[in-house]
């Protein structure tokens, strides 16, 4: 079985102008300036890193001597309860180092 012919259309290419300018390779100038953040504002204080890690000993710590019966009172959920909120405290301010 032979192929049928192609069909020739006269003239193809573009109907329609292209609508985009000729590319330059500069960006243009936004009217907003945004001035950099200063540098003392970059960094966190000491106290973020020391904060962070004691609450997160802490909490494990708590945790390990309830398990240990070592606390008074016995094991408790409430110690169980203050480690856990140590080490999510140590989470949250983990969040605020830069």
């Amino acid at each position: 079985m032979a192929k049928p012919a192609k069909r020739r259309v006269k003239g193809g290419g573009r109907v329609t102008p292209k609508a985009r300018p000729a590319r330059t390779d500069t960006p243009t100038p936004s009217g907003r300036y945004t001035p950099p953040i200063p540098r003392e504002q970059r960094s966190s204080p000491a106290w973020v890193p020391v904060t962070m890690f004691s609450l997160l000993v802490l909490g494990l710590v708590v945790i390990f001597l309830n398990y240990l019966d070592v606390l008074p009172g016995g094991m408790s959920n409430a110690y169980l309860g203050v480690g856990l909120l140590a080490i999510c405290g140590g989470i949250i301010t983990a969040t605020q180092y830069r």
